[in-house]
């Protein structure tokens, strides 16, 4: 029978004494973080003794490290992030290279002995939701050997098309009105701006569903799109949505129909959520849907709008490390690139900024270091600076390695030919 506890402390050692000794326990992250928990431990640091958080927080959307409440704490994530800095260091956190689809298996089938779930609050047929975080969850709650303590939040809506399951599903259950956490745009510097504008050149016409990921490049594109001629009935297949989205939406460019959003997760500000709470076109699956390569490559004209930190003369592309160190991880940006590469009329794009620094590094390298190639040159095929846009699908080395020099910064480019000429000679 469900235990209803009458605060977050009260629930999870509810929760503990259901399997007291060292465990690993699944929180969720993005928008499902359940960061009143997290204060909650902060203050009986006992019953973290010995656990391994296991989850998919992700860079720029998640801040906490689990780690830090117990010296026995441990962590095993696919992404790194500046406040699990000091926890890896320390030995606590163990980073697990994986793409998201990876991830959302090892949730399936790997071993979970406990998990906290935010939901939205029951309704009268006795079911909750997972609202507007339905990544991972799912597969956690579609293993019933594995106990699960809902937190039940007001604050998390319960869009109309989610993933929903009775209450009685969980063994324990606790009231909880911690704001959801938020993810507020930032001012974009102009060179955004022409990124954008070239990524809403490419996409053009009617029908074409988008897909794109977190950072200045596709919130530029959202914004580009929003403003572009000529597009219409557009639809969006993606594992987050941000407040962009709304600007997309009141412009008149995405199809008027139910469903025609399906993602994930919906993280940003009060606007977004209250939006999502109550149109229509806004559906949540699992990550076996958002991000399942058979799914995506049903999907005609999937345009998968993704970053990335560094592209090199052979066409690899960085996304995880930053002057040595990794800070970010793969997630689902192969999985995008792939089902929009086997999608009909499907288009993949990997965007970036031509240089950092003030102009001083070039974005454009001559060859990745090998520990950071997150996607094969395999797999990329247009690449779009603010000088341009270059499809290097089906091109040899030299002229792959030639697109990618003329839409380098051309402060850059003599550079980067001349140490193609010497890389050339040794291939």
């Amino acid at each position: 029978m469900m235990q209803h506890a009458d605060s977050l402390a009260e629930g999870f050692a509810a929760l503990r004494a259901l399997n007291p000794g060292p465990a690993r326990l699944y929180i969720a992250g993005c928008s499902g973080e359940p960061v009143g928990l997290f204060k909650a431990l902060g203050a009986q640091a006992e019953l973290a003794r010995d656990l391994t958080f296991v989850g998919v927080p992700v860079p720029g959307l998640n801040h906490l490290d689990w780690t830090s409440l117990h010296a026995t704490a441990r962590a095993e994530m696919p992404f790194m992030f500046g406040a699990m800095r000091d926890g890896f260091a320390a030995g606590k956190i163990l980073l697990r290279p994986m793409h998201y689809t990876e991830s959302y298996r090892e949730m399936q089938t790997g071993r979970i002995d406990l998990a906290v779930i935010m939901v939205s609050p029951p309704e009268k047929d006795g079911t909750v939701s997972l609202g507007l975080s339905a990544d991972f969850s799912g597969a956690i709650l579609a293993r019933p050997e594995i106990p699960v303590m809902a937190v039940v939040n007001p604050c998390m809506p319960a869009p109309a098309d989610t993933l929903r399951v009775p209450l009685s599903r969980f063994d324990v259950a606790a009231l909880d009105e911690t704001p959801l956490a938020a993810l507020t745009e930032s001012a974009l510097p102009p060179v955004f701006a022409r990124i954008g504008e070239r990524i809403a050149g490419l996409v053009g016409g009617e029908a074409a569903c988008l897909q794109f990921g977190i950072g200045n490049v596709q919130q530029a594109a959202l914004k580009a799109l929003a403003h572009a001629g000529g597009l219409a009935n557009l639809t969006i297949h993606s594992g987050l949505v941000t407040d962009p989205v709304l600007g997309l939406i009141d412009a008149g460019r995405v199809a008027d129909a139910p469903g025609a959003i399906l993602t994930g997760v919906a993280m940003g500000t009060a606007p977004l959520y209250a939006r999502v709470a109550c149109d229509p076109r806004f559906s949540f699956r699992g990550v076996d849907v958002t991000h399942g390569i058979d799914v995506l490559a049903a999907i005609p004209r999937f345009t998968a709008i993704n970053s990335v930190l560094e592209v090199d003369l052979f066409g690899q592309a960085n996304a995880e490390f930053m002057k040595g160190r990794q800070v970010s991880g793969i997630g689902g940006l192969a999985n995008f690139l792939r089902g929009a590469a086997a999608s009909e009329g499907g288009m993949p794009i990997v965007a970036l900024p031509s240089t950092a620094a003030n102009g001083q590094v070039s974005r454009i390298v001559a060859r990745l270091g090998p520990e950071a190639v997150s996607v094969p040159r395999s797999d990329i095929a247009w690449v779009v600076t603010e000088h341009g846009a270059v499809n290097l699908r089906g091109a040899s080395l030299d002229a792959r390695a030639a697109m990618l020099i003329s839409i380098a910064d051309p402060a850059h480019r003599d550079a980067l030919a001349n140490d193609w000429a010497g890389m050339r000679a040794g291939v």
